[in-house]
């Protein structure tokens, strides 16, 4: 199967900041996180918490490594906000029973009740940067976006020689 053509969307003298899906892209991501830490800031969770939590309540995650790798955050950051949740009382670390080197995450009963309120906050501020929009275009653009993901995924792969 051979790879698609790259298109030439961009040139050095066409690029600016207006039309940049890359810029664009980071201005709606910073907004959303701001919307999202200023809805959660009453319940005492800051961006570096929040997304632990709702990662580990969704079962999406059961280790430090793979809440970083999954959540695209540097492992040091996810080790200091773990280090917050846990003294919060909101996370438990414990050893892995087969192999002692893997720490296992659990949320307390009190982390499964900060990470309850996540949910219905990013769905607020999600679907308040959607305003605006019909089904069928928040449709097209989640496509859209999955497709420039696995593109990106694509671009990490070593091309195979010939």
């Amino acid at each position: 199967m051979s790879a698609a053509p790259t298109p030439s969307f961009y040139s050095a003298e066409t690029l600016e900041p207006g039309n940049s899906i890359g810029l664009l892209m980071k201005r709606v991501l910073q907004s959303v996180l701001h919307q999202v830490d200023r809805r959660l800031q009453p319940h005492d969770l800051t961006h570096a918490q929040w997304i632990p939590l709702y990662w580990l309540a969704r079962g999406e995650c059961s280790t430090p490594a793979e809440l970083a790798r999954d959540a695209a955050l540097d492992p040091g950051a996810m080790t200091r906000a773990l280090d917050r949740l846990e003294a919060k009382g909101l996370v438990r670390r414990t050893r892995s029973l087969e192999d002692r080197r893997v720490v296992q995450l659990e949320l307390t009963d009190a982390g499964r009740a900060a990470a309850g309120v996540v949910p219905a906050v990013l769905a607020e501020v999600l679907n308040g940067h959607l305003a605006g929009f019909a089904k069928d275009e928040w449709q097209l653009l989640v496509g859209l976006l999955q497709r420039m993901v696995a593109n990106g995924a694509a671009l990490r792969e070593p091309k195979e020689s010939t």
